[in-house]
Formats: structure tokens, sequence, C-alpha cells
């Protein structure tokens, strides 16, 4: 679990990019916040996590649990989630509007096109909404998928 990246991951990166492009400024990673989000839009009051699905226990199909030690990956994917969780609450309570970005809406078989993925976060970020998801498009993909 040590060569995980926990920064500057693809879709992270991605996103980054994306929004730099679009005109919106950003710190990374604040350590004066809970959780250290990976951006912080302070003009705007607003923070953007990017969760990879495994990692942070998705519902989604590319959280996989493995098929070894299956009790050590529970238990830590729910203490992933606890700590999730806990997080958003303290980042709410502070005032910030969150947006979670999960990996499968930026990577996979369901993500969106990269244009429409910037769009949304980009109108989260200058809007008001006080909290939002990113996901993919897992009910487009069945649909797709029926169809053919």
């Amino acid at each position: 679990m040590s060569r995980i990246r926990g920064k500057d991951t693809k879709p992270e990166l991605m996103l980054r990019r994306g929004l730099h492009a679009a005109g919106l400024r950003f710190r990374l990673h604040s350590r004066d916040l809970p959780g250290r989000p990976d951006l912080v839009f302070s003009r705007h009051r607003a923070v953007v996590l990017v969760h990879g699905c495994f990692w942070h226990g998705h519902d989604c199909p590319m959280c996989k649990m493995p098929a070894t030690r299956p009790e050590f990956w529970a238990a830590k994917l729910d203490g992933n989630r606890t700590r999730d969780w806990r997080t958003a609450e303290a980042l709410r309570a502070a005032g910030w509007r969150l947006l979670t970005v999960w990996e499968c809406s930026l990577k996979g078989p369901a993500r969106l096109p990269l244009d429409m993925a910037l769009r949304r976060c980009a109108d989260f970020i200058r809007g008001e909404e006080g909290q939002a998801e990113l996901t993919g498009d897992w009910a487009g993909r069945v649909r797709a998928a029926k169809q053919t």
C-alpha cells in the first residue's frame, strides 16, 4: 500500500488541468483544512475531493473486493468510508461546500466525456450548492449494453 499514490493521481491531474484552463484557481492539499482536500477554491468557499473508487469504497463496478484477506479489506475500506464521512462533516461544519469526484467519472468504461465532467465541476464550484458527487454513467453503460 505504500506505493499507492495519495496525491497527483491521473484523475486528479486531469481535473486540475481542465479547471485551471477554465480560469479557476485553487490551492492543493491545504494542510489547514480537515482531510487535506485535493483542491481548495477559497474564493468560492468550495473544496473538491478526488476519490479512487476502490480505496474509498464507492458503490460501483470499479470497486471489487479482493479475494485474498477479505476481512482485512472489508475493515480497511469501512474505516476509509468512516474517515471520509467525518472529513465531509468537518468541512461542512466549517462552512465549506464539498464536491466529491469519483474515479469512475474520469476513468473506466462508464467515464463521462471530459468536457462534461469539467463543466459539472466548474458549475458546482461557481454555484451555491452545498454538496454534490460526480460519478460515472453506469446507468447509461447498462442501457447501451442492453441495446446491442
